[in-house]
């Protein structure tokens, strides 16, 4: 009997987690900052998120956005965030750390996930950067890692979906693969049935205007003009359609 698929959700707000849970998504993984590619998000919000849902929440866990390599105060950051994860009772964590020559640091790898024990662990896409994705697969099923996320070292799942598949063969149940990186409802079924996989991770939010009357358009608190009076949310009929779709791989 084929296994069924597992839906993870990228969330950055309470908002968007309950749409998740109540779109059907399994899980969602909790960021803050998703322009960057997502960072620990604060622990207020990861204690309402909990409080708000009944699924699987993962929470990033990761210092700053750029790249992957971190210094050592960085890293006693990680460790500070991954103790507060487990204090507001998320089932896992979410993380990637690699050495300056693009390789996975399994030293500290290893660490972080014997602090977060019994949380789960997922290798996200920092794996995607490595310099070598055979050596990386070995690597981080060597430190414990759960499940890795990954795009097979492309811009897109479909970009990568050959190479999933042979990371997913020679996972051989070691941790499991999970796909993400450009899964929308049109293309979720031929991921599945070209990867072998059997979980996927999407980001499927929609851009939201600001309820605000009052704006001042001189004004902008970031690099991105306007982002004041806009913010992106996952919702409900989005999730459930992209699951109905991923489902359908069961039936075909």
């Amino acid at each position: 009997m084929t296994d069924p698929v597992i839906l993870e959700i990228c969330v950055d707000s309470v908002e968007s987690g309950v749409a998740a849970e109540k779109g059907g998504a399994h899980r969602v993984e909790l960021c803050s900052n998703l322009l960057e590619g997502g960072v620990t998000p604060s622990s207020g919000l990861i204690a309402t998120v909990r409080d708000r849902i009944s699924i699987g929440l993962y929470v990033m866990i990761r210092p700053r956005g750029g790249d992957f390599c971190y210094s050592e105060d960085e890293f006693e950051a990680m460790e500070q965030d991954v103790l507060a994860a487990m204090q507001l009772r998320a089932d896992g964590i979410v993380f990637g750390i690699l050495t300056e020559r693009g390789n996975i640091d399994t030293q500290r790898t290893r660490e972080l996930i014997q602090l977060a024990r019994p949380l789960k662990a997922t290798f996200h896409r920092a794996f995607d950067m490595t310099n070598d994705l055979d050596r990386a697969l070995e690597d981080i099923a060597t430190a414990g890692v759960d499940r890795l996320l990954t795009s097979g070292g492309e811009q897109t799942v479909e970009a990568g979906a050959a190479i999933i598949a042979k990371l997913n063969k020679v996972a051989n149940n070691r941790l499991t693969i999970m796909a993400g990186g450009g899964v929308t409802k049109t293309n979720v079924h031929n991921i599945i049935t070209k990867t072998g996989v059997r979980e996927i991770h999407a980001s499927v939010r929609v851009r939201v205007p600001s309820r605000m009357q009052h704006r001042n358009e001189r004004v902008s608190m970031g690099d991105t003009k306007g982002r004041e009076y806009e913010r992106f949310v996952v919702m409900e009929e989005r999730v459930s359609h992209l699951l109905a779709a991923a489902c359908n791989v069961n039936r075909r």
